[in-house]
């Protein structure tokens, strides 16, 4: 009798694994829709689009994508007049775009790759040319990472993307039961499916995500009232460029708030960020120890509002290094787009 009902518990439990979806399978399972709505209008391989979301966001997990709608990393640029909000990736306190849904964040990385000269030669691909998608991107400078290539093409052949490639908006749905037939048995997916064959249009699995949104975070800062309770709550960060001690003020103050509340003397701070004088503003940001001579990336393109401290700020490079590297002078501004050089110095005209 214990044997039998052992064989049993052993197949209820297995059917209830059989169901219990990693983040990424949940993220195909929601995106796939998104990304094969715009293969058909843009011609990018949905196997790429998809993989680039599952590694940008972590599988939906990322800040970007819970609180700003932002699965491909987009920065603000120039030319964005909507929401943004500030996260540190490449360097401490970026400016990235927000978006009221996903989609609109799908949509804005197709025009991303069909509007940029870079990846003009992309097009001329097959769009089930996933492979040479991948390579391609890598070629074209979309990232840094010498294994972008064979990091996506790692999670198409996992999850086998490429299916997406060969099916349309009308039936990708079917094409997620046939990756996913455990899915059969979801009421939320079978229902949603029921719906796309009276419309005939794509539509998304709706897969929970626990947020906390930015708005919430903003009304729990400003419930902070006081200048010192405010400086009091910031946290030490580590720099991506060696791991140096840094923060981000988070009210217009003066530095000797920080000298005190971290027990270093004004003076070091003011030598250590290049200050010239005791005044600091919200979102600055403040080192709490040397900056290095390099950067931990090659270069930088400059956005409208650089100047060669705040590019210093950002990658922890000490300005009067960062001057000789671009064989610069000192208080000389760049111009928006000049590519700035923090590892090597610039080669000579």
């Amino acid at each position: 009798m214990k044997k039998i009902f052992l064989a049993f518990a052993l197949i209820i439990l297995s059917k209830f694994q059989a169901q219990t979806w990693s983040t990424e399978q949940q993220y195909i399972q929601k995106f796939a829709p998104y990304a094969v709505e715009e293969m058909e209008k843009y011609k990018i391989p949905a196997s790429i689009t998809l993989a680039q979301g599952l590694l940008e966001t972590g599988g939906g997990q990322s800040r970007l994508a819970q609180e700003g709608k932002n699965h491909f990393g987009i920065k603000c640029k120039e030319d964005w007049t909507g929401k943004t909000m500030k996260h540190s990736d490449d360097a401490p306190n970026e400016c990235f775009r927000v978006y009221d849904d996903p989609k609109q964040s799908y949509e804005d990385h197709s025009k991303f790759l069909a509007e940029r000269k870079y990846y003009v030669n992309l097009f001329k691909l097959d769009p089930k040319d996933y492979n040479g998608w991948a390579h391609g991107l890598k070629k074209a400078g979309y990232a840094t990472n010498p294994r972008y290539a064979y990091i996506l093409l790692d999670k198409i052949e996992k999850y086998k993307l490429y299916e997406f490639d060969r099916t349309d908006s009308k039936s990708v749905l079917y094409a997620v039961l046939k990756m996913f037939p455990e899915l059969n048995g979801d009421r939320i997916f079978m229902a949603q499916l029921d719906q796309s064959k009276m419309k005939a249009e794509p539509k998304t699995i709706k897969v929970p995500y626990k947020q906390t949104s930015y708005a919430e975070q903003q009304k729990t800062v400003e419930r902070i009232k006081s200048k010192g309770e405010i400086l009091n709550a910031v946290l030490v960060k580590n720099h991506p460029n060696g791991g140096l001690k840094f923060i981000i003020v988070p009210e217009d103050t003066n530095l000797k708030f920080i000298a005190n509340k971290f027990g270093i003397s004004e003076n070091k701070i003011m030598k250590w960020n290049e200050l010239d004088d005791d005044k600091v503003k919200k979102n600055d940001i403040i080192f709490l120890e040397s900056k290095n001579s390099d950067g931990s990336v090659a270069t930088y393109k400059t956005e409208v509002g650089d100047d060669m401290h705040l590019i210093s700020q950002k990658f922890a490079v000490k300005l009067t290094k960062l001057y000789a590297k671009n064989r610069m002078n000192e208080g000389e501004v760049p111009t928006v787009g000049q590519l700035i050089y923090l590892q090597d110095r610039k080669p000579r005209n």
